[in-house]
């Protein structure tokens, strides 16, 4: 599937589950990493990550773009179009689109890899999400200082949009 089809796709979609006109872009975006898609507030364009298309098919995408386009109307009519909002969530719930899409295998995201620390002096370790500097911050406990004692990738089974 190409950008122009992928953009047919989300025209017929948005016609057909929302009764409304999708007048902006819809285009793959291979730089997307940790979500199926996105909804860009400024430009109402919609990117679709291309690795959900070729790993789960075409009924993926088609809730995907669902999901997208949830964003898309109601920002655009300004309404709720958070994940929180109660409009956003029946809405979704209404034209059968998914809250979130399956992870990719092989791709590591960002907050599924855990990083290990010990103190030197007390033996606190620490469990962290981001990497951290251990010459620039200390043990909170007693001041000591840090060292990196495991990595490890944990696998995740849903990612959000």
């Amino acid at each position: 599937m190409n950008n122009e089809q992928l953009q047919e796709l989300t025209e017929d979609l948005s016609e057909r589950y929302f009764n409304k006109t999708f007048r902006h872009t819809a285009y793959f975006n291979r730089r997307l990493r940790t979500t199926g898609g996105r909804y860009a507030l400024h430009s109402h364009d919609i990117e679709i990550n291309p690795k959900h298309y070729e790993h789960y098919g075409r009924k993926e995408l088609i809730s995907i773009i669902k999901h997208e386009l949830c964003h898309y109307h109601l920002h655009l009519e300004g309404r709720g179009y958070q994940h929180r909002d109660p409009e956003f969530r029946e809405l979704l719930q209404k034209v059968g689109g998914a809250r979130h899409c399956r992870s990719v295998p092989g791709v590591r995201t960002a907050s599924s890899v855990r990083h290990y620390y010990m103190c030197l002096s007390c033996g606190q370790e620490y469990e962290r999400r981001r990497r951290m500097n251990t010459k620039k911050y200390m043990c909170g406990r007693c001041s000591g200082s840090l060292k990196k004692i495991a990595e490890k990738n944990i696998e995740k089974t849903l990612t959000p949009f």
